[in-house]
């Protein structure tokens, strides 16, 4: 090594001389093998919250190392390749603290949502950060949050006390040049053998049928890199107008449907018949309207994308017809394509032929953003939690269901007869399940598999009853209403309960249960659906055929092609040049509604340092505004708003409702 410029040695502000001095200064063999050392240390931390060390201690783990060697120095060497930059930096020590604090944040996210849902973290993930900072207070009680939100700011203020008074790197910029060079290639080399090994002997692959067995077989760091960088459809190799053109060929043409059947689809969140896991015995049974409804009506197994978590891709799948397996792996597709363009969907498929569209779900509007990606599905108009009259809540904060019957029945009376799609999401069956025990409840659990928690079964079971009571409640209400419909309800995804494939009936962690109920007289058929085709299905035993990929389902399916095809389309109508729609049918987005019944102002009433606004179709979230301000308001019921301030000293003409989320989100504006 040469030596060391004087120069180099000179103070600079905010360095101790104890950090220039020349015997101070690693040799660079030993700082390669100090930076080896930390990577090698930030894998086993990673890979020990990875393999859920606090609940299945450390036997995951050392099978991961014993059976996947060459995956584990895959994942070992993506680590140092992170850290390796701090060689070209003279803030090395605030770089590798950095950068570690970043694997460790991952590591420790990774493994906490892997206790409270089966699917791991991925990039995506950090998409939906908003939408995970909403669920959190129902995963974490207030005073862990606030520990939490203490770590990071002293974190913060460490790295930035760090960056500016921190050690330096004193070797000329030249040396630091190549000695990162030496150390990169050198790195690069070895994870290029070694991902080479492990390609080999099938311990990598890129294709994650289940992400949580992927995280498990292949590591946190090869697996969170691969849903980072393998993102959206691949084009297919031989994506051309001619074979667009061909596939278009074997689609039939649209037939005009007439609207004169409701058609109503209910997701549910976190379905899984407790009689189909083994060795559970319950003290009642918690979904007799639905067991009732499937020994009578057509129902089977639906295969849905994700397990444990992930409601979004379920529901783009069902309504769109699309596949998510495309896309890349824990992506959503709501996020990546439905958000940014209008996409072809049931809502837009049914708009066509004469049906009003409508979304119904007990939470947030923004939540998956919905209030924008139901405008690009061709909806009408959005029901969501901030238009619901005020909500009985589950004990872990979600809305329960039973109000969503008279919201459904109020988006139909918005037309004359049938002609309604209504697609409804429920909540109050989502994790997590409070592991306390549950008072007085009306279901108990009397036999519990040891690798499930009692308490959490025992509150999921009453949960899961009043939804299934809400089922009931609303096939009485469309029995009374007297129109034609039907009513498919389906799960989403399994609940994150620990359940395992080996003790579910039918074998499979990513299966739920559908059932179509009618009131036309159709046939039962029993069958396994995947939930892409669940839609095409339904309309095609109602005489309807929907749009391009509804249609391609219903005539292709059995084809020896049918999945490469699928991929095609996909691939067409949402990245690629839409050869599909160059002789028209392409969608286009709606001005979304939010709401269906109208807010308004009938009267003002004074009182005493406040007064009160009286109307119609009020909510918790209604606020009083004038001259663009937000009043102080407080939600007293339908009809009725308090507001602080004197009567005499506004001007009523200026009044409005504005309807505000609970992120203080301005969703519309009333003014009467």
């Amino acid at each position: 090594m040469e030596p060391i410029p004087q120069a180099a040695l000179r103070p600079e502000r905010g360095i101790p001389m104890r950090f220039l001095h020349p015997a101070k200064l690693r040799p660079f063999p030993a700082l390669c093998l100090r930076l080896l050392g930390l990577a090698a240390g930030l894998f086993l931390l990673l890979e020990l919250l990875n393999h859920r060390l606090l609940a299945a201690g450390f036997v995951p783990f050392l099978h991961f190392l014993a059976s996947h060697p060459w995956a584990a120095a895959v994942d070992l060497l993506i680590i140092l390749m992170t850290l390796l930059p701090a060689l070209y930096l003279r803030r090395r020590v605030f770089f590798l603290s950095l950068v570690s604090a970043l694997w460790l944040g991952f590591g420790l996210v990774n493994g906490f949502i892997r206790l409270k849902r089966s699917t791991p973290l991925t990039a995506p993930d950090l998409s939906q950060l908003r939408t995970g900072l909403d669920t959190l207070p129902n995963y974490l009680p207030l005073w862990a949050m606030v520990l939490i939100a203490a770590a990071l700011l002293a974190l913060l203020a460490g790295l930035v006390l760090l960056f500016l008074r921190g050690p330096r790197n004193a070797l000329p910029r030249r040396v630091r040049l190549r000695q990162g060079l030496a150390a990169s290639v050198s790195a690069a080399l070895c994870l290029a053998l070694c991902w080479g090994c492990a390609d080999g002997t099938n311990q990598l692959s890129r294709n994650f049928p289940n992400l949580a067995y992927a995280y498990d077989d292949y590591g946190f760091p090869y697996c969170f890199l691969q849903t980072a960088l393998n993102r959206g459809i691949r084009r297919p190799a031989n994506y051309s107008s001619r074979r667009m053109a061909d596939i278009a060929g074997r689609i039939p043409a649209a037939e005009k449907g007439d609207a004169d059947v409701n058609i109503l689809f209910i997701q549910l969140e976190s379905l899984v018949d407790p009689e189909n896991v083994a060795g559970l015995g319950l003290s009642a049974d918690a979904m007799p309207n639905l067991r009732a409804l499937e020994a009578d009506y057509s129902s089977g197994y639906l295969t849905v994308p994700v397990v444990g978590a992930g409601t979004a891709n379920t529901e783009f799948e069902v309504l769109t017809g699309m596949s998510c397996r495309f896309f890349g792996p824990g992506e959503y597709p709501y996020k990546a394509r439905a958000q940014k363009m209008a996409v072809e969907s049931m809502a837009s498929d049914l708009t066509a032929m004469g049906y009003t569209a409508h979304a119904v779900h007990n939470n947030r509007a923004a939540f998956y953003a919905r209030d924008t990606v139901y405008a690009n599905l061709g909806f009408r108009d959005f029901t969501s939690i901030e238009y619901m009259p005020k909500t009985a809540l589950t004990p872990n904060g979600w809305a329960k269901d039973a109000v969503l019957t008279s919201q459904i029945l109020q988006a139909m009376d918005q037309t004359e007869g049938p002609g309604d799609f209504v697609f409804t999401v429920t909540v109050q069956c989502h994790g997590s399940y409070p592991d306390d025990p549950v008072e007085n409840p009306a279901i108990s659990v009397t036999a519990c598999p040891e690798n499930l928690d009692e308490n959490a079964l025992t509150y999921y079971v009453n949960q899961l009853r009043e939804t299934d009571a809400f089922i009931g409640d609303l096939i009485a209400a469309l029995e009374a209403r007297g129109e034609p419909a039907v009513a498919v309800f389906y799960g989403d995804h399994l609940p994150s309960l620990n359940l395992t494939a080996s003790q579910l009936e039918n074998g499979s962690m990513y299966q739920t249960e559908y059932v179509i109920w009618d009131n036309l007289g159709l046939e039962k058929k029993d069958e396994n659906l995947s939930a892409f085709q669940l839609a095409a299905e339904t309309l095609n035993r109602l005489g309807l055929s929907g749009g391009t990929v509804l249609r391609f389902h219903q005539a292709c399916e059995h084809t020896p092609s049918y999945q490469s095809d699928l991929q095609a389309i996909e691939y067409d109508l949402l990245y690629g040049r839409r050869y599909l729609y160059r002789d028209g049918g392409a969608p286009e987005a709606t001005e979304l509604q939010l709401g269906t019944a109208e807010i308004t102002i009938d009267r003002l009433v004074a009182g005493d340092g406040c007064f009160f606004v009286l109307g119609r179709n009020f909510t918790p979230y209604c606020h009083v505004a004038a001259g663009g301000h937000t009043l102080e308001t407080e939600y007293w019921n339908g009809g009725c708003l308090r507001v602080e301030g004197k009567l005499s000293e506004l001007d009523p003409a200026e009044l409005s409702i504005r309807v505000i989320d609970s992120h203080r989100t301005l969703l519309s504006e009333f003014d009467d």
